[in-house]
């Protein structure tokens, strides 16, 4: 099972976005809202490199956001990502 942590905010049309595609993929993550949290708005950017929201993590690996995991969907390569045990990345 794919681990897929989701940094998101409950104001953003993005973050919603991402989360119907991985709930519409029977995908489940682990989401962490970081709109009143600036401690882990601080994790987001160490971990990710970026300050915009969503930013998501497949197996602990950076994919990026909305616009990032929708292009991994349309080319194929999300399955893939998901596909992967955890130890591989």
């Amino acid at each position: 099972m794919p681990q897929v942590v989701m940094y998101t905010t409950s104001w953003c049309p993005y973050c919603r976005a991402a989360k119907s595609l991985f709930a519409a993929k029977k995908v489940d993550f682990t989401e962490i809202e970081v709109s009143e949290e600036p401690k882990l708005r601080l994790d987001m950017e160490r971990l990710s490199g970026r300050r915009t929201v969503p930013q998501i993590f497949i197996n602990g690996k950076p994919i990026g956001g909305y616009d990032d995991v929708l292009s991994l969907e349309t080319s194929g390569e999300l399955d893939k990502l998901l596909n992967e045990t955890q130890g591989t990345s």
